[in-house]
């Protein structure tokens, strides 16, 4: 299962609400960390999938490129 940005941020709120309402400081700062991680991990699966469309268009930007070469008949050499 791939771990999507929405999943993530909604596990981050998670942990954000049980350290508002956490009694005990161990369990406030234990849910803390969590959100921290869940947000840090959220960020990472963005910069990921964007890295990702990124390169997507580039190949097929590159295959739109070698396309056109191809069906364009070359260049004529003048002497």
């Amino acid at each position: 299962m791939a771990l999507t940005y929405e999943f993530l941020m909604a596990r981050a709120e998670e942990a954000a609400t049980e350290a508002r309402e956490a009694k005990l400081d161990n369990v406030r700062h234990k849910a803390l960390r969590s959100e921290a991680a869940w947000r840090d991990m959220a960020e990472r699966t963005l910069k990921v999938d964007e890295a990702k469309e990124r390169a997507r268009f580039e190949r097929e930007q590159d295959k739109a490129r070698e396309a056109a070469a191809r069906a364009s008949p070359p260049a004529e050499e003048s002497s």
